[in-house]
């Protein structure tokens, strides 16, 4: 671009404007990739929701999205650094590494049978759902380090490769524990190089176990098409309360603070029925029993036959590798707000994506393979735009593979293929039915 250094002047303000240009396209990407983020512990209430829902304060950004806590996986021989467990090693997470004693409130608990609550708002397919407790012996006032966890997790749950649904709950055996204590809960993806790292602050043994009374008089007015206002009688408890939370069945969709007995819903779906009902929750995590339930139904929308415009300015994301590309383009904008995209190669669909996002890794490609990509979006009553500018797409050669095969001897850095995807030997070992590589990733790593 830049042809001579007669003019250093003019250069040094082109260097200036491109170093912002590129920090603001690092910023929107920064942003893309929060977005995409999917899931939290909400029972036994974790560090992150307990900072959503005030109980914790001083925690940063994390307010706004406790689903966001998304880093390498691999856990313990890989993951975040030793000090940055908490926030996942996300720099602007930073606020929930700091570790006391007395930093962050905490749920009482009892060793033996417990139950762990994951709250998804997006799904992943899934190897599995991992919890590790702190050493009987650690130091809670030092960094939450590897040192400091049992590396051995107390309880795993296979994921078997499955998307899990919006809520899902764990029973698991929680060992013998006394006092402040830290548990970890660590959601493996199948088909990323990430996992979820959320942390519960827990108290064993002496505490706070009384729930608050339920709320009363739980009545439901205002209700639009993607409205409704809930206003109940407030609870009470032996210490306080901390505020309240509003589920539609068995999911959480607002909280509200202890003085704070209105809920102004949004984001609700047009013509859709709600059965909702309001629990107390105090400073300890107890949660009071449901309050009486309300039911009605959301406003019809009229028939939208009006399509979302096209998505605009698709371009690939970085260098395609042998078997995926990542393609990213301009939203789309509809009356009635946008539902998802699709991506096609030619005529066919090879990928979706839900909701707002405009970021998709597209995954399952062949080597050394010619695609042309277009992106279409649809609204929620599947009007679809036209097409996209088109990107065509090579994928390189892939690196050489043999099949992965059970009852095999195999060395550090052998590379093989599973399913369409390309794994390396972290560690030598001989195979047997059931470690294939998607299920065992202390022994293979997924190659990009």
């Amino acid at each position: 671009m830049f042809q001579t250094r007669s003019d250093s002047s003019f250069t040094l303000r082109l260097m200036m404007i491109g170093g912002g240009l590129l920090l603001i396209f690092a910023c929107m990407f920064a942003f893309s990739k929060t977005v995409s983020a999917h899931g939290y512990i909400n029972d036994p209430a974790s560090r992150a929701i307990q900072c959503k829902n005030g109980l914790n304060t001083n925690c940063g950004p994390i307010i706004y999205e406790p689903q966001s806590l998304e880093g390498p996986k691999g856990f313990p021989a890989a993951g975040p650094a030793d000090g940055k467990i908490a926030s996942a090693g996300l720099a602007g997470f930073s606020q929930l590494d700091q570790q006391s004693a007395t930093r962050w409130n905490k749920v009482n608990m009892t060793s033996g049978t417990n139950n762990f609550t994951w709250i998804f708002t997006a799904r992943h397919a899934t190897t599995s759902y991992r919890y590790f407790i702190t050493k009987p012996d650690w130091n809670p006032n030092a960094p939450l380090t590897r040192a400091q966890f049992d590396l051995t997790p107390f309880c795993t749950i296979n994921g078997n490769g499955q998307q899990p649904p919006s809520t899902l709950t764990h029973t698991c055996n929680v060992p013998q524990r006394d006092g402040y204590h830290v548990i970890l809960g660590v959601w493996d993806i199948a088909d990323t190089q990430n996992a979820w790292y959320i942390v519960i602050d827990a108290q064993f043994g002496a505490g706070d176990n009384v729930a608050p009374t339920a709320p009363t008089n739980l009545a439901v007015s205002n209700v639009g098409t993607t409205t409704a206002t809930l206003t109940w009688g407030a609870s009470t408890d032996n210490k306080a309360v901390a505020g309240y939370e509003v589920y539609n069945g068995g999911n959480v969709i607002a909280t509200t603070t202890a003085n704070q007995t209105t809920a102004n819903l949004t984001n609700l779906l047009a013509g859709t029925s709600y059965n909702l009902s309001v629990k107390a929750f105090d400073t300890s995590g107890n949660r009071s029993p449901n309050s009486n339930s309300v039911q009605f139904t959301t406003t019809q929308l009229p028939v939208d036959v009006t399509p979302p415009t096209n998505p605009t300015g698709l371009h690939v994301m970085g260098t395609p590798t042998s078997t995926s590309v990542t393609l990213m383009w301009n939203a789309s904008t509809d009356d009635s707000g946008i539902a998802g995209y699709r991506i096609y190669n030619g005529s066919t669909v090879i990928a979706t994506v839900t909701g707002t996002a405009t970021e998709k890794e597209v995954t399952g490609l062949s080597p050394n393979s010619q695609y042309s990509f277009t992106v279409r979006a649809y609204d929620s009553s599947n009007n679809e735009s036209g097409d996209s500018n088109a990107v065509s797409v090579t994928t390189p050669d892939g690196p050489s593979a043999t099949p992965w095969a059970p009852n095999t001897t195999y060395t550090a850095n052998t590379l093989v293929s599973y399913n369409g995807k390309v794994y390396k030997c972290i560690q030598n070992h001989t195979s047997l039915p059931g470690w294939e590589p998607s299920n065992v990733p202390a022994l293979w790593q997924l190659q990009p």
